[in-house]
């Protein structure tokens, strides 16, 4: 069996991961549920996420909606509280260099630096917020990682980048020379969050109750680091609604 919360599982929080993943595996013993020791770390996200030995893993909507509906269950959405969001959802800040004037706008015909074409925080949702006015990102930067999208910006390598706000979080609180150098210029409408997942054909009430119960179950100082408050159910019809923007490789201008 696998279990894996590789999406903020950032080396400044491993710890705090590990402590919570004993929680959620004390919960499932509780429902009779064999777990892993460990969580799996360092192994391809894909082969993870797919794999029928998934007990629990934390995948992304884009990824979601796109691949994996169909061949595995969702399990629910870790709600980590953010302003101005519904339990369960996130959404991008954009960001761009301190002494940068404008608005997210007024970038559109700048480098948007983003982590993955299959990041729904770094990818679709800035396509998706710029097409509400008819506009499109069209010069792009790939950088495989929300941290290095961050960089590539303070670097002036790119001029604007969409950080889950999440993510935007943990560069604050752990990579303040990089914020600092930095400004948030608005943000992307809310989406459904990271999603827990697992197997197909597996029950996936107890798993919710005990990832539910180890999050009400973590120590204060712990909660903290990881942000974590609730459990939300979305539905995966909410998912499957968000809009998919053709990747970079398929993006033109709109006239």
């Amino acid at each position: 069996m696998i279990a894996t919360l590789a999406m903020y599982d950032w080396p400044q929080v491993r710890a705090e991961h590990d402590r919570f993943w004993q929680l959620i595996r004390t919960a499932m013993a509780d429902e009779g549920i064999p777990a892993p020791q460990d969580l799996t770390r360092d192994e391809k996200l894909w082969e993870l996420w797919e794999s029928p030995d998934l007990l629990l893993g934390q995948t992304c909507g884009m990824p979601y909606r796109t691949r994996l509906h169909g061949q595995v269950e969702l399990v629910g959405t870790p709600d980590y509280a953010l302003p101005d969001a519904p339990p369960g959802h996130y959404y991008s800040v954009f960001v761009t260099r301190a002494d940068e004037p404008g608005e997210a706008v007024d970038f559109i015909d700048r480098t948007l630096a983003f982590n993955g074409q299959d990041s729904q925080s770094g990818w679709a949702a800035p396509q998706n917020q710029m097409a509400k006015a008819g506009l499109r990102f069209t010069h792009t930067r790939h950088t495989g990682a929300h941290r290095d999208s961050a960089r590539a910006v303070a670097a002036g390598k790119a001029d604007i980048a969409a950080i889950d706000a999440v993510s935007w979080r943990l560069i604050d609180a752990w990579h303040p020379e990089l914020s600092g150098t930095l400004r948030v210029i608005g943000h992307t409408d809310p989406t459904p969050g990271l999603p827990l997942i697992t197997a197909r054909g597996r029950d996936t009430a107890p798993l919710a109750r005990a990832v539910a119960s180890a999050i009400t179950a973590l120590a204060a100082e712990d909660r903290a680091a990881l942000g974590l408050t609730g459990l939300a159910a979305i539905p995966a019809s909410a998912y499957l609604a968000v809009p998919t923007p053709p990747p970079p490789s398929q993006d033109v201008p709109v006239n």
